[in-house]
């Protein structure tokens, strides 16, 4: 497959895009993305959702492939709604959670 400009882009212009449900349904944006330091692959990113002003926002590490990027809408799509996404399993941004896996296991499968 050719790999053409717009599929290669800084991690700045990823962090800051809003994400939103496959209906339009707004899910929050994404802060930050993980990467696994031994291949360099995108492994999740993490969506900030919830609370007010910055106040009790729950962070989620979404698996980078089950997020696709909409240029018309201008954001990322993922393919389940607020209700799904409050079960998920989340963190606070001040108490990050070991990426090991163990946890990322349970990630996977619950957005699998």
């Amino acid at each position: 497959m050719k790999q053409t400009s717009d599929q290669v882009v800084k991690s700045a212009d990823v962090i800051g895009k809003k994400v939103i449900s496959t209906n339009d349904e707004p899910l929050g944006k994404i802060e930050e993305i993980v990467l696994d330091k031994l291949n360099g692959d995108v492994r999740y990113a993490v969506l900030s959702f919830g609370g007010f002003m910055g106040l009790n926002t729950d962070y989620y590490a979404i698996p980078w492939e089950s997020l696709s990027y909409c240029s018309e809408k201008e954001a990322f799509e993922l393919g389940i709604d607020k209700d799904k996404l409050t079960s998920a399993k989340g963190f606070n941004k001040d108490n990050w959670p070991n990426f090991a896996e163990e946890y990322t296991r349970s990630i996977d499968d619950f957005y699998s």
